[in-house]
Parts: C-alpha cells; sequence; structure tokens
C-alpha cells in the first residue's frame, strides 16, 4: 500500500440497517466529502489508494460499508488499522432502538435484510447481535431515533463541518430523562439533585434560557461547588481527549423534563468551558419545548 499524504482522512460509516447511513453519506457529500456508497469491504484499501493517487484533489473520503456478518468483524478491524498507519480513520456507526426500526421499515413496506423467514423484528435483532463488536470499536456513534431525515442531515453537518475548525469539538446538550436519555454521548451529568422549578408557580411556565429559571438554578445549595468541581475535573479529560487525537466529545446535560434545570446548566457548563485552551463548543438543547 503506498503512502498517503499527510492530511489524508477516510470516514467510515457503517451501522444497523435503517438507521440512517445513506442519510448521512449525502450531508458528508454535501460538505464536500467524496463518498462512496456500498463499498465492499475488500475495496477499501483500494479506494485508500486511489484517493492517494489523486494528487490531494481527494483529501477527504467516505467509505459506506454494510457489514452484517460476524466475520466481517475482524476484516474491518484489521483493514482499520492498515489504513491508521497512513491517514486519520474513524468509524462512525448509526444505530437506532429496535422500535425506531421497526417503524421506519414498515413505512417504506420493506423486509429487513436478514429476517429471512423470520419476523422483521427478528431480522433487526440478528443484526444487532452480530454487529455489538463493531459498535463498541467505533470511533463515532450516533443514535438517530429521535431524527427524521432533515434533522440528521442537519445533526451530521454540525458535528462534521465544526471540525474545520482547529481543536477539540465539545458538543453539550441538555435533556430529559422522561424522553430517555441518549445513548451516543461521551459524558453524562445528572441534575435532579438540585430542586426543581417546576414546582416554582412562577418559574414553571419559564425555561433555562430565562434568567430567572438560570438565577434559580445557579443559587440552589450544591449547583456552584458542582460547576467548580466539574468544570475543573473536564479539563483534564478534555486534554487527555485532545493528546488522543480525539475531535469530537459530547456531553449530556440531564434532569427530569429538560425544561429547566439541564438547560440552564448546560448553557453555563458551555460558557465556561468554551474559556478552555484549544476547545470549541456548541450548544442545543434536545428536549426544549417539547411539553
Amino acid at each position: 500500500m503506498s503512502e498517503h499524504a499527510p492530511g489524508q482522512e477516510i470516514l467510515i460509516v457503517t451501522g444497523m440497517s435503517g438507521a440512517g447511513r445513506s442519510t448521512v453519506a449525502n450531508a458528508l457529500e454535501d460538505l464536500g466529502w467524496y463518498v462512496v456508497d456500498n463499498l465492499p469491504l475488500p475495496m477499501l484499501k483500494t479506494l485508500a489508494d486511489m484517493a492517494d493517487r489523486s494528487g490531494g484533489a481527494l483529501p477527504k473520503i467516505v467509505a459506506v460499508i454494510d457489514v452484517r456478518g460476524r466475520d466481517l468483524f475482524d476484516d474491518i478491524q484489521q483493514t482499520v488499522a492498515e489504513l491508521r498507519g497512513h491517514a486519520t480513520v474513524r468509524v462512525v456507526f448509526l444505530d437506532a432502538t429496535d422500535d425506531i426500526l421497526v417503524r421506519r421499515y414498515e413505512a417504506v413496506r420493506r423486509p429487513h435484510p436478514l429476517q429471512a423467514e423470520g419476523s422483521l423484528l427478528d431480522g433487526i435483532r440478528l443484526e444487532r447481535e452480530r454487529l455489538q463488536e463493531l459498535r463498541a470499536s467505533s470511533d463515532v456513534v450516533i443514535d438517530t431515533s429521535r431524527y427524521n431525515v432533515h434533522d440528521l442531515s442537519t445533526a451530521t453537518r454540525e458535528m462534521f463541518s465544526a471540525e474545520d475548525t482547529p481543536g477539540l469539538q465539545l458538543s453539550v446538550q441538555s435533556f430529559g430523562f422522561k424522553y430517555g436519555a441518549p445513548t451516543d454521548v461521551d459524558l453524562m451529568v445528572d441534575m435532579r439533585f438540585i430542586p426543581n422549578p417546576f414546582w416554582e408557580p412562577e418559574l414553571r411556565p419559564l425555561t433555562g434560557v430565562d434568567a430567572e429559571v438560570k438565577d434559580y438554578v445557579l443559587s440552589r445549595e450544591g449547583a456552584a461547588e458542582f460547576l467548580e468541581h466539574y468544570v475543573a475535573a473536564l479539563q483534564p479529560v478534555l486534554a487527555g481527549f485532545q493528546r488522543e487525537n480525539k475531535r469530537h466529545v459530547s456531553l449530556a446535560v440531564g434532569c427530569t423534563g429538560g425544561k429547566h434545570r439541564s438547560v440552564a446548566m448546560a448553557r453555563e457548563l458551555a460558557d465556561r468551558l468554551a474559556g478552555v485552551p484549544g476547545v470549541s463548543v456548541s450548544l442545543r438543547h434536545r428536549d426544549l419545548g417539547r411539553e
């Protein structure tokens, strides 16, 4: 295999059938990545060599790979290890809950590729079992359960367009536990140790974006201490991620409904962490407005 040009990036997009591989690939193509869909795994090294021979015309390539067999797991791990000797390679695994995948397949009236004579759910469970090792070893896991096609495209563009900014990209999001905890984040903190502004009549209709709620949350016992110690604890963690060449880290901040405490605290954490050298911070509120 030839020596690849410095700075060459290879993104391998894989995951559960129906989780949105094509949507993510299209969004990456919009960002200028060279995308090859449904690439057979043995052709991955050939694609990398082709990019190298392009003379820098293809610095960012995406290979969308369908890996359903247990025997292919070792193959993809070996291939990735070989490519990492010459280029920056990341594996992005797309996932969604079983019930969401069932709904998506039913909406398009197509069988799952592994269901054979069994049910749709049987096929999904078999694929999940076969891919569990690959999911665990992937660099980035994106849970698409809560995204429609438009939202997934937007989220993909936001995640990967930020990579043009030097340093570590830290995504902070608030969420409500009653809507389910996110499964695709690196770090998670629970704000339910703070009294809930929901029970204050004048604060109930407001959100953590409002100054009144923010002041209430940050002035509760334990809030200031948490902020001081957590931000201090995160700094060596983020520095370690940078040393390991990790580009994107996600932090989820939760409370009961994702309306008051988590929103206020996520905003405060984002503001404070934006001052960490080499770190760029983005903020989103996953469940704000769902009530």
